[in-house]
Formats: C-alpha cells, structure tokens, sequence
C-alpha cells in the first residue's frame, strides 16, 4: 500500500489514529469475532460498517465504540459477565456495565508501579468496599467514593477497646463544678456529630483514660492530680497530656509538662496535643517553626521519662504539614481526632471519634477514642509500657 503512495507529496499525506475493537459474542450458540474499527480524524469517532459481520456477533452501538474509544481499551467479553479489559495503565478483570466498563466486582493490576485494587466498581470507578496496595504505600482496606478512598467504615460493639479524655470541662460546666463517679463509668453514647455503624446496645466500659495536666507554659488543670489518682486507684491505664501553644517556646512548654505532670512506671505514653490554626502558624514563623518546636518538646520529653510521647493532631493537620515531616511521622506514634465515619488512613495507635459522647457517672460530653486494635493487641501495647 506504501509502494501505491509514493507519487504523492508528503504534504498530501495524513496519518490517521486507528482503533479496533473485538467483542465476542455471549450468545452460546457460537463465539465468533466481530471486529469493528474506529477513525478519529478531526477530533471526530467514525465507525466503518462490513457486510460480512458474524449473525451472532454483539454489535457495539456508535455511542459505546465512541466511549471505549477515549478510554483506549480493548473489551473482550467471556460471558455475559465478566470481561477482560486491555488499558494503557493497566488491566481489569470483572463484571463490567453495558459499556464495557467496570462494574460490580473485579480487579485491577497496573503496568508500571505494581498498583492492585479489588473490589466493587462503578460506571469505571472505584466505587464500595476493596482494598488495594502501590508501590510506596500502605495497604488500603475500606471504602471508595467515586475512585477516592474515604477508610475504613468501623463498626462499634463490646468487641473493641474504649477509653476518654478529660480535662477541667468535665467538671466545671455553666459555672457549676461536678465531681466525677468513678464507680459508674460507662460509655453510654457514641455522639451525634457523625453518622455511625452501631452492633449491639453502647454500654461499654472503659479501658484507657487520658487526662489534660498542662498547656503552654503556665496554664494548669486544676482537677488534674485529683482525677490521675483516682483513675489509677480504680485500676484504668492512665495517661497525661499537654495542650502545645503557638506563643511559648518548646523548652519552657516541656519544662512547664514534666514538673507538674505524672508519668509513672506502667502509664501511657505523654502525648503532645496540637491544635493550631492557619492564623495561628503564620503568626508563629510558619510549618517549619512550629514543627521545630515540636520537636524540641517531644525530645525533651522522652529523654526526660523514658517513654517515647504520642502525638495527637486532627487528620487535616496529617494531610497539610506531617507530609513535610517524615521523622517526626515515622518516629512517633499517632492518636487522631477525626469526627466522621471512617477509620483515618494513616498508621495510628489511637482514633477519637466523637467529641460529643456520654459517659455514666460524668456530667456533660465527653470525648470518646478507640484504640487501633482488639484485646488481644492492646494486651501488647500495655505489655510494652515501661
């Protein structure tokens, strides 16, 4: 055909995409081929018609060819339904829509950065529960959202482990002072601020509590030595935490932390509470200042004790800063506050889930967590404290 081009001006010449498609047919009397092959010329999809098409072929309309065509893939169909389909990133393997596309369950395996999904699909998209793992990063089980990755969907029974953190505002409420009856705890309530998978009546006990000792460089919590005692004499692991300020240096918020807090053989890690704004960073320097800073209070802490701190941040501060702090990230364990119905997508130790839950023998709300684990892990986690 070359050789018939060759009196012609190459200005005369075009080179014209050309695509083919090949469906078999799921009829089951026969599986014959139909080829069908598209052009773009344009920007346009034309589709050539033969007359010698096998009768029991699946012909595919104009619309569908058109789809397939801008996703470059070749469907090959086995049966009515599960389909192979051919990608430039990948393949898939599955149940697929009337367009050739993904749909119900299959899975997917890339070419070039050994990426693996299986699971439920939608329209093309990653769509229902699956798991999946890339080159580079952790394995995701959970649940997809239109091809993004929300986590996963907890449910809550007896079967997990529970505990709270409190500080002066479980005791002081409009003005009016409370004691706490720690003969009665009991989480009674899981909170209204997010939707929630439930299994069983929420009447769970309490396994661990952490409890606010400092914050910046003078501020103290004036039930905090009262509430440690007591939670230690009715045999609940017990924890200190300091609530990080932007406006004091890290030395005098570490100093201010290990002279006024308790952090005993067999407690929990201390943990470093931060909660700044974007205001509030800017204010103070920028990430790389407050991160510095950070730092400086979590070495001076663990040197100081022996134990190793956890941090405590909301996933949207995981997402905007701990990024441009691997160390910090893969040295210290994580506790994170997020208020919705998905398990947060990084390594974490514990998850507060609500800041709005009820606790027997306490007035007021009370902040809910869970620990990343069952009996069975938290056995170890406790086994490891020093």
């Amino acid at each position: 055909m070359l050789d018939s081009l060759k009196h012609l001006s190459h200005k005369s010449l075009k080179i014209v995409r050309h695509l083919e498609f090949v469906a078999i047919s799921p009829s089951g009397k026969a599986n014959r081929k139909q080829v069908e092959k598209l052009k773009h010329v344009g920007g346009n999809v034309f589709q050539l018609f033969s007359e010698t098409l096998p009768e029991e072929s699946c012909a595919l309309s104009f619309h569908k060819s058109k789809e397939l065509a801008s996703l470059s893939i070749v469907p090959v169909l086995f049966d009515a339904k599960l389909n192979y389909l051919l990608g430039t990133t990948g393949t898939y393997s599955g149940e697929v829509d009337s367009l050739g596309l993904p749909h119900g369950h299959g899975e997917w395996q890339g070419f070039t950065d050994a990426a693996y999904y299986q699971g439920s699909w939608k329209h093309g998209k990653r769509d229902g529960f699956g798991f999946s793992v890339a080159d580079k990063s952790q394995l995701r089980i959970g649940e997809w959202v239109l091809d993004k990755y929300k986590g996963e969907r907890l449910v809550y029974s007896s079967d997990r482990i529970y505990g709270i953190d409190i500080s002066k505002y479980q005791h002081v409420i409009k003005g009016k002072k409370y004691n706490i009856d720690w003969k009665r705890l009991r989480i009674s309530h899981l909170g209204n601020i997010s939707r929630k998978t439930i299994n069983g009546d929420v009447n769970y006990p309490i396994s661990f509590i952490y409890i606010k000792s400092t914050e910046g460089a003078s501020l103290l919590n004036p039930f905090y030595r009262k509430d440690y005692v007591a939670a230690r004499a009715h045999g609940y692991k017990v924890g200190s935490y300091h609530f990080f300020s932007t406006l004091t240096p890290a030395t005098l918020q570490a100093r201010q932390f290990l002279k006024n807090s308790y952090v005993k053989s067999g407690d929990l890690p201390p943990v470093l509470d931060v909660e700044p704004t974007k205001a509030q960073i800017k204010k103070m320097g920028g990430v790389g200042v407050l991160l510095t800073r950070m730092r400086i209070w979590l070495r001076m802490v663990e040197k100081e004790t022996g134990k190793r701190p956890i941090i405590y941040v909301s996933q949207t501060f995981v997402n905007r800063y701990l990024s441009k702090a691997t160390d910090i990230k893969q040295k210290y364990q994580v506790w994170i506050a997020r208020y919705g119905e998905y398990k947060p997508d990084i390594k974490l130790v514990f998850w507060q889930l609500c800041p709005d839950g009820r606790v027997t023998g306490i007035r007021g709300h009370v902040d809910i967590n869970v620990f990343n684990g069952y009996h069975d892990s938290f056995k170890q986690f406790i086994s490891n404290l020093k």
